[in-house]
């Protein structure tokens, strides 16, 4: 909310637009679930639990940016300071991933097989329903981003989302980091999460296609298990696309960026100030780009 959180390595940086107009940063350390070990640079491995990462760095931010606008900050600040309101927010937390994954699977996965299944008594063939079901699931999944993206406070989020791409883009492009240059620069970026849904969902509907069992039940149980399954390759995808331009990756690309389209909007000077800010606190863009200008 009114920021942009920016993650370099094991550095990460929240900027945030104060409702006085002060940009402050904040800069951590997180090390992840699973710190310095082999796994993490395991293929499909590593998609899952940098998901899984992404979501508690995701909502901690979150967390952090909608303290500044709560009514009574100062009693906010003085709260935050005891352990007992630490333990609090934790367990929060928590719950909210909790509960958020769990409607995420319901209303992406569940729901559009539930649906597909009242078809079997029109349709005899088991492929054609399976693809009902991914019609459905695509058609749902467009639907909500549709939808939220009419809300007011949601469109301001997708701005911020904006400048974060912009910077990034400004930066991989070999230009200074600054409000001119970031505001010419693209909001649209192939290794974003918006393109990582998109290529969850696709993947979803090529591997359901393939289930075969009498029992509905057994389908529903795969098709929970084949959730971190679907994440760890479309995270493949996305790292891939981040590192080849070759025609094929960028066909599997185009997708999910025109989709960036609704879930980025063009961001204000004042938020591209705020991403600058974020990236500034944890990457040294000037070095960066030092080192580009020097390769052959």
């Amino acid at each position: 909310m009114e920021g942009v959180m920016m993650k370099n390595k094991d550095q990460y940086a929240v900027a945030v637009r104060k409702p006085d107009g002060e940009i402050i940063v904040d800069k951590n350390v997180y090390r992840g679930i699973l710190p310095d070990t082999k796994i993490k640079k395991m293929p499909f491995i590593r998609g899952v639990l940098n998901f899984i990462e992404s979501l508690t760095l995701g909502m901690k931010t979150l967390m952090y940016s909608a303290s500044f606008f709560e009514e009574e900050p100062e009693t906010r600040k003085k709260q935050d300071t005891k352990k007992s309101g630490q333990n609090k927010e934790s367990a929060v937390m928590g719950m909210t991933m909790a509960v958020s994954v769990l409607a995420a699977v319901v209303l992406f996965m569940l729901i559009p097989y539930l649906i597909s299944t009242l078809f079997q008594k029109w349709i005899a063939s088991q492929i054609v329903v399976s693809i009902l079901e991914g019609v459905l699931r695509m058609a749902i999944f467009l639907g909500y981003i549709l939808l939220i993206a009419r809300l007011e406070d949601i469109q301001r989020v997708f701005m911020y989302h904006g400048a974060e791409h912009k910077c990034i883009n400004c930066i991989e492009h070999g230009m200074e980091l600054n409000v001119e240059n970031v505001r010419k620069s693209s909001r649209l970026h192939k290794r974003c999460g918006t393109s990582f849904l998109f290529l969850v969902v696709c993947i979803s509907i090529i591997f359901f296609l393939f289930i075969r069992t009498d029992s509905g039940l057994m389908r529903i149980f795969v098709r929970l298990l084949l959730v971190p399954v679907i994440a760890g390759c479309a995270y493949e995808l996305i790292r891939l696309a981040g590192r080849s331009d070759c025609i094929w990756i960028r066909l599997i690309s185009m997708p999910g960026m025109a989709l960036q389209k609704l879930t980025t909007k063009e961001p204000d000077d004042d938020m591209i100030e705020v991403g600058i800010a974020s990236v500034e606190a944890v990457f040294d863009w000037e070095a960066y780009i030092r080192e580009k200008e020097d390769l052959p």
